[in-house]
């Protein structure tokens, strides 16, 4: 599917298709937007080769789970972003890779999927920006997908405080695996993230002849989507040691648990041992021993058994074992 924005040389802006791009070759002042989804990878070469894009962007941006980064060329500037095709707050996302081709008078983006941030733009802001420069529509698409992700990580942090009582409460194997699993998508998250903000950053510090932060606007927009990323990478971060603090504490929990079960089976296999002893020894079958002739035997070793066993139990209790 190809969506086109043109915005002509009076100032307005026409949505449409493919058609559009041959009226804006007509006219040497006037910016495009074209969306690709889900087009043949040969239709978006030819496309692009059209424009002028250089063929190592082409192969970047068709190469699949490619890292994202900057890269600036002749004619335009490459930017490979991950973007969202689905989201949840249970850290359930699906990604999908997106290609920004920004040039002077043109943006070509590229996704295989749905892209909501996309969507947002071509249905409401995307005219106005693109009036302002095809660079500010490709920054506001990153910015958009980075709200996206706050949203739902907001609401998952709602979620992980729950946990945390239910796991004071009453810990489970279960709700372990799904804490060790959120840990698991954070990683992936972090490492997006981190990709992001090393893209943000070098925009801050380069001067890309296609998103100059000598102007205003675009520096404001740049540092926008930084601190976007920034905020993304140090709450996954967070949430990352959260669900960690989470495991260890469940851990030591356990531990102490198994610890004070321990030590009662300790204090009662102390109190058997020497009762067990008595037992083997009088169990004997030898034939002169003086305390079986004895007509009580049976009864004071009974009173030294539990006299023993009720001592043992004092012992214990002052020294708190029990």
């Amino acid at each position: 599917m190809i969506r086109t924005l043109l915005l002509d040389t009076e100032g307005q802006v026409e949505v449409g298709d493919e058609r559009l791009i041959e009226r804006w070759s007509e006219m040497s002042d006037c910016h495009i937007w074209i969306d690709l989804q889900g087009e043949s990878v040969a239709s978006e070469r030819a496309m692009l080769e059209a424009f002028g894009c250089h063929p190592m962007a082409i192969d970047d941006a068709h190469r699949e789970r490619h890292p994202p980064k900057i890269e600036e060329f002749d004619t335009h500037t490459l930017i490979l972003y991950r973007g969202i095709s689905s989201f949840d707050s249970d850290l359930n996302f699906v990604p999908q890779q997106m290609a920004f081709f920004v040039g002077e008078r043109f943006l070509i983006s590229l996704h295989p999927g749905t892209a909501m941030s996309i969507d947002r733009l071509l249905a409401g802001d995307g005219k106005t920006l693109l009036r302002r420069s095809p660079e500010h529509v490709a920054l506001k698409i990153m910015y958009v997908s980075a709200g996206f992700y706050i949203d739902s990580l907001l609401e998952f942090e709602n979620q992980l405080s729950d946990i945390e009582d239910e796991l004071l409460e009453d810990g489970s194997d279960a709700l372990m695996r799904r804490v060790i699993g959120y840990r698991s998508r954070l990683v992936k998250m972090r490492r997006v993230f981190s990709y992001h903000v090393g893209i943000t950053q070098e925009l801050t510090a380069y001067d890309y002849s296609h998103l100059p932060r000598g102007n205003d606007d675009t520096l404001h927009a740049i540092n926008d989507v930084h601190e976007r990323f920034d905020r993304l990478l140090t709450l996954t971060q967070m949430y990352y040691d959260i669900c960690g603090d989470l495991v260890d504490g469940h851990i030591s929990l356990a531990s102490h648990q198994l610890n004070i079960t321990m030590r009662v089976l300790t204090v009662i296999t102390a109190i058997f041992v020497p009762l067990t002893f008595l037992a083997g020894i009088y169990g004997m079958n030898f034939q002169h021993m003086p305390e079986l002739a004895y007509r009580y035997g049976y009864f004071v070793l009974l009173v030294m058994m539990l006299l023993i066993g009720l001592g043992l139990l004092w012992v214990f209790r002052r020294k708190k074992w029990l």
